[in-house]
């Protein structure tokens, strides 16, 4: 028997019962068995029990990486150990369990300004300014990917999720902001800017669509929402795809949100600009390394209804009557 072969036959919820380890990791999130309990569970068991993450120290991967911080046993001899247990071995005294450690000091998460889910007229006017259905914004407001603020003086609209890791706003009223020199979008102070919006939601989801910036994201839940093919029912696909979003061109996926990620079925929407290119390359690679199973889709040559280019699944909401056939299976 293969490493492969082994970590798809025992998964994290055996070890954990073989272990005799304390807590329930059949609840998302649950306390991490390694530490002595806090008061915020942060452990999640995922990817049918291929991997875990935990938001508290950091800890994340596959169930090697599982094995070695239950027993402290190095990398080739959590490797080995598992192969064995996989093929019928026993548990031994190796496979002791290390005693829980004092809980660590939480990893610092940004202070966010007071948000909130804004009213049923400010939703309305976002999915008018993004040209969505108004389902989109509605959905995001549900799932923890949407919220209101008033920041400089100004109504906004940011993306984040629940964890509120990342938080990027947009102005309400289509303006910029003048603190930063006339750009649209603004990441809140102390963000984690290469988390992805959408990650820890998507845990147990088989596709992911993952794209640039907040109004993709709103984006793609519109399709979603709508569905790609006209005669299918209204977000019929809500049970299978799940919108996720770099917040920058330039950012690396953060390495705390890559086990979520492992072994999923991801679509790269690529920005039709070379710094939108070049992120979803790094995105891909980064992907690829942790089996996930990578496709693009590109809106090269697509135009909107005005007759100019399609630069991003946004402007896709506007797409052009004679091109519209060419989004039939835009979703993964």
């Amino acid at each position: 028997m293969n490493l492969d072969d082994a970590k798809d036959r025992l998964r994290i919820p055996d070890l954990w019962a073989m272990l005799n380890l304390p807590g329930d990791c059949r609840k998302n999130p649950c306390h991490s068995p390694f530490y002595e309990r806090t008061s915020k569970p942060a452990f999640s068991v995922f990817n049918d029990g291929r991997a875990f993450n935990d938001l508290r120290t950091g800890h994340a991967g596959s169930v090697v990486d599982f094995l070695m911080l239950a027993t402290s046993l190095s990398r080739k001899s959590a490797c080995l150990k598992l192969i064995d247990l996989a093929s019928g071995g026993r548990c031994n005294t190796r496979l002791t369990p290390r005693s829980p450690a004092p809980a660590p000091q939480e990893r610092q998460k940004p202070v966010l300004p007071a948000l909130d889910g804004g009213s049923d007229e400010e939703l309305l006017q976002l999915a008018e300014l993004r040209h969505l259905d108004l389902g989109a914004p509605i959905v995001a407001r549900g799932v923890d990917l949407l919220r209101f603020a008033t920041l400089k003086g100004h109504r906004a609209w940011i993306v984040t999720d629940g964890d509120e890791l990342n938080a990027q706003a947009r102005r309400l009223d289509g303006g910029t902001w003048e603190h930063l020199d006339g750009a649209k979008a603004y990441t809140l102070p102390g963000c984690w800017a290469g988390w992805p919006l959408g990650a820890v939601l998507g845990a147990n989801y088989p596709a992911f669509m993952l794209c640039e910036g907040g109004p993709d994201l709103l984006a793609a839940l519109h399709f979603i929402v709508k569905g790609d093919n006209p005669a299918a029912k209204r977000g019929e696909r809500l049970a299978d795809v799940c919108p996720l979003a770099m917040l920058g061109a330039s950012q690396r996926i953060h390495e705390n949100a890559l086990p979520f990620l492992a072994g999923k079925k991801v679509r790269v929407f690529t920005h039709v600009d070379p710094a939108g290119q070049k992120g979803a390359q790094r995105w891909a690679a980064q992907l690829h390394a942790i089996g996930a199973k990578v496709d693009y889709f590109s809106f090269a040559g697509l135009r909107k209804a005005d007759g100019s280019p399609v630069n991003d699944l946004n402007d896709c909401t506007q797409i052009h009557p004679d091109d519209a056939a060419q989004l039939k299976g835009l979703l993964p």
